[in-house]
């Protein structure tokens, strides 16, 4: 399947007449109405379906009963939280989305270091929250990516290497299942759902609330550092080796890219492709430099590292990728640079189709490696970067040619990773042996909890886990 081509054509909007819930106090949108273009639209513009409700909940009750109506219509259920899906897996043709979008709440308890969080808001809401008190909770790097959305998919951001992914600060989750009944999952009650939710997506319910442990992180020494795009060779493996023994209380991930042409850089440097490195240090700036000074010393074209309030460095990418554009990804898992690997990153990464396509490599050692790889649903523990190749453009005219360079990029890479992909940066159609490989060994297990707590495979616009995919 050519999968740029899915991206772009769909079908019509069903028809046939409103679909009632009884007892809902949200809002039901339907085609025809005003605000039915903005509620299908998510963060990629290349998504362009056409639901056939959006029921716009406003608490829990609200979404069991739109999961029991989309049953009894014998309705595909979409569930919407931030929208960021690669694949925009939050809309559906002819679907009824279950947009949590208006359940935005968060409660901090900062005594007891707790944040409580709907199951509609995005991380910039945890991060208005949660600042005040000097405490945040590990999460991506764009502050409009929505909570549930990442965490389900494991969660890799700035602070994995000290704190581990957002799931290995999840405590507790209240979930909707397919029955339209409403239950808690911990580390005591329903185990085994918790170890799903962990990684495994949105295959077993909806998730109304998270409840996450905090950790102390209030301003950090934080910015970018670009060189030259022909040493990029240099640049990566001086990076992997500092990462190998830094403290683990710096982060940074790598990537090429092409300097946003705004006033925070110097104009000379402004549009050029360049090899980066976004850091993140959670601690002093003095003790950052000295962390650095081996990056440092290969005199860099900008060091921008400075003081950075924790939600400044969440929000900083915001601007630069509004919603709207036209994406398409590749994502791999890697655990060595090898020179052939790197060799490929120099052929395509200097080569950027457009001024926002890029390849990133995010590190997911530290803590996030040291917890065993059965211990939650997301099994790429032993992998030192989750690997993304993005084409994005704001033309749709431009998204094949977009997708093409990511694919042939992707496609020359693929044999020096570890095989799977970070389900959160998956497209829509990769099919099942990608999830599978995805999984590794907890694939399994994870269709022993799908059988459980969702037999009909009512969840299954996403990453899915079919409950009869092993006999």
């Amino acid at each position: 399947m050519d999968m740029t081509t899915d991206l772009t054509t769909h079908t019509s909007p069903n028809a046939a007449s409103r679909v009632e819930i009884p007892g809902f106090r949200g809002e039901l949108i339907e085609p025809g109405d005003a605000g039915y273009d903005a509620a299908r639209a998510v963060y990629n513009g290349a998504i362009d379906r056409y639901p056939r409700l959006v029921a716009r909940c406003v608490d829990a009750a609200d979404v069991m009963a739109a999961v029991r109506a989309a049953r009894a219509a014998d309705l595909t259920i979409a569930v919407r939280g931030g929208g960021h899906n690669a694949g925009g897996l939050g809309v559906w043709d002819d679907a009824l989305v279950v947009d949590l979008t208006p359940m935005r709440s968060v409660h901090v308890d900062p005594a007891e270091r707790l944040v409580r969080v709907d199951g509609g808001a995005v991380w910039g809401d945890v991060d208005h929250a949660t600042h005040p008190f000097g405490l945040a909770v590990p999460s991506g790097f764009i502050s409009s990516t929505g909570v549930g959305g990442l965490t389900l998919g494991g969660g890799i951001g700035y602070l994995s290497r000290q704190f581990g992914l957002t799931i290995d600060s999840l405590l507790a989750v209240d979930v909707v299942l397919s029955d339209g009944t409403l239950v808690t999952a911990d580390a005591d009650r329903r185990p085994d759902l918790f170890w799903a939710v962990r990684g495994g997506g949105g295959n077993f319910g909806v998730v109304t609330s998270f409840t996450f442990g905090a950790h102390p992180v209030r301003t950090v020494a934080a910015g970018p550092m670009f060189f030259d795009a022909a040493r990029g060779a240099e640049v990566l493996r001086a990076w992997d080796e500092l990462l190998d023994s830094a403290s683990e209380s710096l982060n940074g991930w790598f990537g090429f890219l092409s300097v946003p042409a705004v006033d925070d850089f110097p104009a000379d440097l402004r549009g050029r492709t360049v090899a980066a490195i976004m850091w993140c240090h959670n601690g002093p700036l003095a003790e950052a430099r000295q962390l650095l000074a081996p990056l440092r010393d290969l005199d860099p074209l900008l060091d921008g590292v400075g003081e950075v309030p924790w939600p400044a460095l969440q929000s900083i990418f915001d601007p630069l990728f509004p919603a709207g554009l036209q994406w398409y990804w590749r994502t791999d898992f890697v655990d060595e640079l090898t020179d052939e690997a790197i060799a490929v990153h120099l052929e395509h990464g200097t080569e950027l189709p457009s001024p926002q396509s890029t390849m990133h490599l995010y590190p997911v050692s530290g803590a996030a490696g040291r917890v065993p790889a059965g211990a939650t649903a997301y099994a790429h523990r032993q992998a030192k970067y989750a690997q993304v190749i993005v084409g994005v453009d704001p033309d749709p005219a431009k998204l094949a040619s977009v997708a093409s360079w990511a694919r042939d990029y992707h496609d020359a890479l693929h044999p020096h990773s570890v095989g799977g992909g970070y389900v959160n940066m998956m497209m829509d159609d990769e099919g099942l042996d990608r999830v599978r490989a995805s999984y590794r060994d907890n694939f399994a297990r994870l269709v022993e909890v799908k059988r459980r707590y969702d037999p009909d495979n009512t969840f299954h616009i996403n990453q899915n886990i079919p409950p009869d995919a092993i006999s």
